[in-house]
C-alpha cells in the first residue's frame, strides 16, 4: 500500500521470506562458520538454537544455499513425528522408494543403502531439522542411530538440528546424552544489538530501493528497544510504522509515530514482552556501550567503551550493510580515574558474569548452569583458580577476571588483546583500556568455564561412548593417533598414565575428575578465542 508512496520497488518488511532481503549479522555469519567447522570432516551433529524470531531458519537456509557443489541436502520443516514418521520423511525428502507398510528395520535400510550410494559418488548427505524442540526423544535417538552409519573416515549422514532454547535442555536429559556428546557444533543466535538494529533497517530499506536514511537513530534505538532485537518484530514495527506514516501523508517517519507502532504492535505479543519499561530485560546482550554523552566525557582518554561485537568470523556470505562507526580510543598515559575504576568493578555477582560468559560459548544458560561452580550436572563445568598472565594468553580463551581495588570486588570477562590493551565486558560495556590499568586490581583470580562431556570416573575395564569420547580427547591432548576403542583397556590405562605425567598429577591411570577435568580444560575445539585489538595509531 505504501510502496508508491515511499519510492520503494517492492515492500521492504515483509516476514514472507526472501532471499534477496537475507541479512547476516556479525553473530550470524559466526553462527554459519561454527556450524560449518562441527559438521566438517568426521562430524555428525551440529546444532543453533535460538529464541523465537532471531533468525534460525535465515541461518539454516544460508548455509544450505552455500553448500559445495558435492553436498546434497534435505531440510524437514515443523516436525511432529514418530520415529517412522522421521524415517518416512528423511525418505521423502531426498526422494528415496520405500514400501507403502515399511518398518523400522526397512527404512534403515532403504536410507542406508542411499546414504552408501551417495558415499561411493563422492556426496556428501546433509539434513536440517527445523524446529527440532518439537522432536521427542525416542525419535531423537533414532536420529542419532542413523548417524552410526559411517566409514572409517567420516559419518555418512551429517545432521543439523534447529530449534529453540528448549532443544538445549532436552539434549541436556539422561535419556540423550549419547546423542548430546556427539554434537561437534553449537551455536545460540542471540538476538540484534542496537546498533545491529539500526543496520538491518538500513540493509532492507536499500534492497527495496528506498532511503537508508528513512528510520533515524533515535527511532531504531526505540524500535531496538520494544522489539528486543529480534528480526521478525523488527520487521512488524518497521511495516506499521511505514503504513501509519503513509495514512498521514507523512514522507519522514518521525520518532512520535515509531512510537504508535511500537505499542501497537507490542501489545499483541507474548507477556514476555509487555514488560513495565522500568523493568524491560531482554533476551539479547545487555546494551554493551551504551553510556551518556557526560560519562563519555568523564571517562577521558586512553579509555573507550565500545558497541559489542563478537569476534572476528570468516566471511561466508556477501552483504549489503549499512556503513559503521567505530570508536577510535585515543592513547595517552593517565591514571585511572574514579569513574573508570567504578565500570571496572560494576559487575558484582560472580554467576551473572558466568552467564555473559556462557554467551561467548553460544549457549543460553539455565539456572543449573549459572550454578556450575557448584552443581556437577550442569552443561559445563567452571572453577575459580589462580593463573598468570602468560599461561591466560597461551590458552586463549575468554575468562572471567575477579579485580580487587582496596576491598571492592568486581567481575569482567576478558574479551580481547592487543599489544598493550585489552577488551572486557563488565556485564553493561565493552570497556577497552590499557593493559597496565588493569594488571594492578588483578591478583590472578579467574573463573574458568569449558566443555565437560565426562563427568565420570573412568577405569580399566569399562566400556562405551564415553570411552570413545575418553580416547578423542587424550589423542589430540597428546598428539598420538586415536585408540579406536570403546574399551577401558590396558592400552587406554597407559594412555591416561601418560597425560598424567605430562601434567604433573597423581599417576595411577584412572580417569578421574581432577584428571579428566585438566583434560578437557586442555582440548577444547569449540571454544571461543580471545578477539585481537588491531595495532593502533598512537
Amino acid at each position: 500500500m505504501y510502496k508508491d508512496f515511499f519510492g520503494f520497488v517492492e515492500q521492504p518488511f515483509s516476514i514472507v521470506p526472501n532471499s534477496r532481503y537475507l541479512y547476516l549479522s556479525q553473530r550470524h555469519k559466526e553462527a554459519i562458520t561454527h556450524l560449518h567447522a562441527g559438521l566438517g570432516d568426521g562430524g555428525g551433529f551440529a546444532m543453533l538454537t535460538g529464541e523465537v524470531g532471531t533468525g534460525k531458519t535465515t541461518v539454516a537456509k544460508a548455509m544450505l544455499a552455500n553448500l559445495g557443489d558435492n553436498t546434497k541436502a534435505g531440510l524437514i520443516l515443523n516436525p511432529t513425528f514418530s520415529s517412522r514418521d522421521l524415517l518416512e520423511a528423511i525418505c521423502d525428502e531426498f526422494k528415496i522408494t520405500y514400501p507403502p507398510d515399511a518398518n523400522l528395520k526397512q527404512l534403515n535400510q532403504v536410507i542406508h543403502k542411499y546414504l552408501l550410494r551417495n558415499y561411493r559418488s563422492g556426496w556428501q548427505t546433509l539434513l536440517v531439522i527445523d524446529e527440532a524442540q518439537h522432536l521427542a526423544a525416542d525419535v531423537l535417538e533414532q536420529l542419532r542411530l542413523l548417524t552410526n552409519l559411517e566409514t572409517d573416515t567420516r559419518k555418512l549422514l551429517k545432521v543439523l538440528l534447529v530449534g529453540q532454547p528448549e532443544l538445549q535442555r532436552l539434549l541436556q536429559t539422561t535419556q540423550l546424552r549419547q546423542l548430546a556428546q556427539r554434537i561437534t557444533g553449537r551455536y545460540h543466535l542471540l538476538p540484534l544489538d542496537e546498533k545491529e538494529t539500526e543496520d538491518y533497517i538500513a540493509f532492507r530499506l536499500h534492497t527495496a530501493g528506498g532511503d537508508q536514511q528513512l528510520f533515524n537513530r533515535a527511532s531504531c534505538k526505540l524500535i531496538a528497544k520494544y522489539s528486543h532485537g529480534i528480526p521478525r518484530l523488527i520487521n512488524l514495527i518497521c511495516d506499521k510504522s511505514l503504513n501509519i506514516s503513509y495514512h498521514q501523508g507523512n514522507v519522514v517517519v518521525d520518532k512520535q509515530t515509531v512510537q504508535q507502532a511500537c505499542e501497537e504492535v507490542m501489545q499483541f505479543q507474548a507477556d514476555i514482552y509487555q514488560q513495565d519499561k522500568k523493568e524491560r530485560r531482554t533476551f539479547r546482550w545487555p546494551a554493551w556501550g551504551s553510556v551518556t554523552v557526560g560519562l563519555i566525557a568523564a571517562l577521558g582518554t586512553g579509555w573507550s567503551v565500545v558497541n559489542y561485537m563478537p569476534a572476528q568470523a570468516t566471511s561466508v556470505l556477501a552483504q549489503v550493510t549499512a556503513p559503521r562507526e567505530e570508536p577510535t580510543p585515543i592513547v595517552v598515559n593517565q591514571q585511572l580515574t574514579d569513574d573508570q575504576r567504578d565500570l571496572l568493578l560494576a559487575q558484582k555477582q560472580s554467576n551473572l558474569a558466568v552467564n555473559d560468559l556462557y554467551r561467548l560459548w553460544g549457549y543460553q544458560a539455565s539456572v543449573r548452569d549459572n550454578l556450575c561452580l557448584s552443581e556437577p550436572q550442569s552443561t559445563m563445568r567452571c572453577e575459580r583458580k589462580m593463573a598468570t598472565w602468560p599461561l591466560l594468553m597461551q590458552q586463549n580463551r575468554p575468562v572471567i577476571l575477579e579485580l580487587n581495588y582496596q576491598g571492592d570486588v568486581g567481575y569482567v570477562i576478558l574479551y580481547a588483546v592487543g599489544n598493550d590493551k585489552v577488551e572486557v565486558l563488565n556485564g553493561k560495556q565493552r570497556l577497552r583500556l590499557p593493559i597496565s590499568w588493569l594488571k594492578p586490581m588483578w591478583q590472578g583470580n579467574i573463573i574458568e568455564l569449558w566443555q565437560a562431556p565426562l563427568k565420570e570416573t573412568l577405569r580399566l575395564d569399562m566400556e562405551g561412548p564415553a570411552i570413545e569420547v575418553l580416547d578423542r580427547l587424550l589423542a589430540e591432548a597428546v598428539s598420538e593417533p586415536l585408540l579406536e576403542t570403546s574399551i577401558f583397556d590396558g592400552a587406554m590405562k597407559e594412555r591416561v598414565e601418560l597425560f598424567q605425567r605430562w601434567q604433573g598429577i597423581g599417576v595411577d591411570g584412572i580417569a578421574g575428575k581432577r584428571t579428566l577435568d585438566r583434560l578437557q580444560q586442555n582440548v577444547q575445539p569449540d571454544a571461543p578465542q580471545l578477539a585481537r585489538i588491531e595495532k593502533e595509531d598512537a
